[in-house]
């Protein structure tokens, strides 16, 4: 080990009150911890965690339980499964043999999680005591325990408000702070790793905050149409509570992915999302963003300052999305409302002035759009924007006409002649993707690559599906099954043209293309 690095060991439990608040999952929860420590230089030497069924407060020996250890690549896994009494035979154990280790100096600090001093862990945190090694945790009473073994603990706190990833930090912070280390918290995915430390500004991403929020705008449109159904006109109060909650889903989703801290940044995102709603779903989008970084900031401060993580997760949540959301409610409401509707009204005008034209260069952009990233950072934005206005759009119309219908005429024209056999069956799967979900319009990349000609026949259909959507008005929304967009639509027997016109454009052509194919590659013959 180099003279540098310094081992820390985590001991604990699944705990009474920390089961309900991640320790219910001791493999995120230790893997998390393991992720915070790497971050700031410390190494995971030894993990000895009692993982039970049930809370420990009401846990009985025969408990169905886990004793998770370290593996040989340093990573948290489940040495043995059983009840609760043999799980604590077995921890007393790797309690003792733990507790050698800290003896011979293999061991520099302990994290404590809802850890138990008066068993399971009384041999290890008694040779700390002894050694007077640091400490961090959480779990008041464990912690008080620890505390009266002797032990010195430099950070601690309870875990009512906490997370998995903001205990970790609190743990890392801690240690850091005694041993003047430098950290940053790691708060990107956990598949990112360990050394993830982006800075919240660089996750802000206007495609990764709308994709994630596109089930909110789903429902509301299935709302908006089952409330035109006659006899159920019950369900417009429904659809107008969607509507105006939308800018609070923006936010939630804005928050969490910026901060990277999880159900606080949900909380932070919540906050300020409902005092945005004024400000339409760029209010939300803005609150949300606002949330989602000073939530970081102040989450990483207030942890710096040795504040136990339940105060910094309630403080960091609840004053981020207070003033975030505040902003945005006397400040830059007005503008971010009168923001969407400019976009609604411009999109509007547009369509107005050439309905024909308009949706012929919307269908024909469509593709060109997808392959070359334009789609989600502008086309669909536009889309949920104009959906948040008025529960329906032109560019949804657009989207499930020259890019769903199309993709799905392309796929069946390769069911029913393909160049080759092998292509049937990979049609075969993305035309009932794009029929029975309304997605994956990707599936007609493999035969649109392959062929300029079928490539061509997409951007035709697409521009006569657009066509379509324009003179006969209609507006919808993609990712819907395609026998049911017509029903979210503003004119159903439109948008079925459309789609019609669509999907069989692409069909004819691209049938037409594998067969010229074909007979080159028969010499003539069909």
């Amino acid at each position: 080990m180099d003279s540098g690095t310094r081992s820390v060991a985590i001991i604990g439990s699944s705990g009474g009150n920390l089961r309900s608040q991640g320790g219910d999952d001791p493999a995120g929860l230790l893997s998390e911890i393991i992720r915070q420590l790497s971050t700031a230089g410390l190494t995971v030497a030894a993990v000895q965690f009692v993982a039970a069924a049930s809370s420990m407060e009401s846990a009985a020996g025969s408990t169905p339980a886990a004793l998770w250890v370290l593996d040989e690549q340093l990573r948290p896994e489940v040495a043995m499964d059983g009840t609760l009494e043999q799980i604590n035979a077995a921890a007393r154990q790797a309690d003792a043999a733990l507790a050698a280790q800290v003896a011979a100096g293999e061991i520099d600090g302990l994290v404590l999680v809802s850890c138990d001093p008066g068993d399971t862990n009384s041999k290890a945190i008694t040779a700390a005591a002894a050694a007077g090694l640091p400490a961090v945790g959480t779990g008041g009473t464990s912690i008080a325990g620890a505390q009266a073994a002797g032990l010195t603990v430099v950070a601690a706190s309870g875990t009512t408000g906490s997370t998995n990833r903001t205990r970790a930090v609190s743990y890392a912070s801690g240690l850091a702070r005694h041993w003047k280390l430098k950290y940053l918290p790691s708060l990107g995915s956990a598949e990112a790793g360990a050394g993830t430390t982006e800075s919240p500004w660089r996750r802000i991403s206007i495609r990764g905050i709308m994709v994630p929020a596109i089930p909110a705008f789903i429902a509301m449109a299935v709302v908006l149409a089952i409330s035109k159904i006659p006899g159920l006109d019950g369900l417009t109060p429904a659809f107008d509570a969607l509507i105006a909650g939308i800018p609070v889903v923006v936010a939630i989703v804005a928050a969490r992915k910026i901060s990277g801290l999880d159900e606080v940044g949900v909380v932070a995102g919540a906050v300020a999302g409902l005092l945005s709603v004024n400000g339409g779903i760029i209010g939300g989008l803005v609150g949300g963003v606002l949330a989602g970084i000073s939530v970081y900031y102040l989450m990483r401060r207030t942890l710096a300052w040795g504040w136990p993580v339940t105060t910094a997760n309630i403080v960091s949540a609840g004053l981020s999305g207070l003033v975030s959301g505040l902003v945005v409610f006397f400040v830059l409401a007005p503008a971010t409302s009168w923001l969407g509707g400019a976009v609604k009204a411009g999109i509007e005008a547009l369509v107005g002035f050439n309905p024909l034209l308009a949706g012929a260069v919307a269908g024909l952009v469509m593709w060109p759009a997808i392959m070359f990233g334009i789609y989600h950072s502008v086309i669909l934005p536009l889309v949920l924007v104009e959906m948040s206005e008025k529960g329906h759009s032109f560019f949804g119309a657009i989207d499930m006409t020259s890019l769903v219908m199309v993709s799905l005429g392309i796929t069946l024209a390769n069911i029913v002649r393909p160049r080759s056999s092998g292509e049937r069956a990979l049609a075969a799967s993305g035309a009932s993707i794009n029929f029975f979900f309304g997605t994956f319009v990707e599936a007609a990349y493999p035969f649109m690559f392959a062929d300029k000609r079928v490539f061509a026949s997409a951007l035709a259909a697409a521009t006569v599906g657009g066509a379509v959507v324009g003179i006969t008005g209609s507006e919808a929304t993609a990712y819907l099954p395609a026998f049911v967009a017509p029903f979210v639509s503003t004119n159903a027997l439109g948008l079925t043209l459309a789609m019609v016109a669509a999907a069989g454009t692409a069909f004819i052509l691209t049938l037409l293309s594998n067969i010229s194919a074909s007979r080159k590659l028969t010499g003539g013959r069909a």
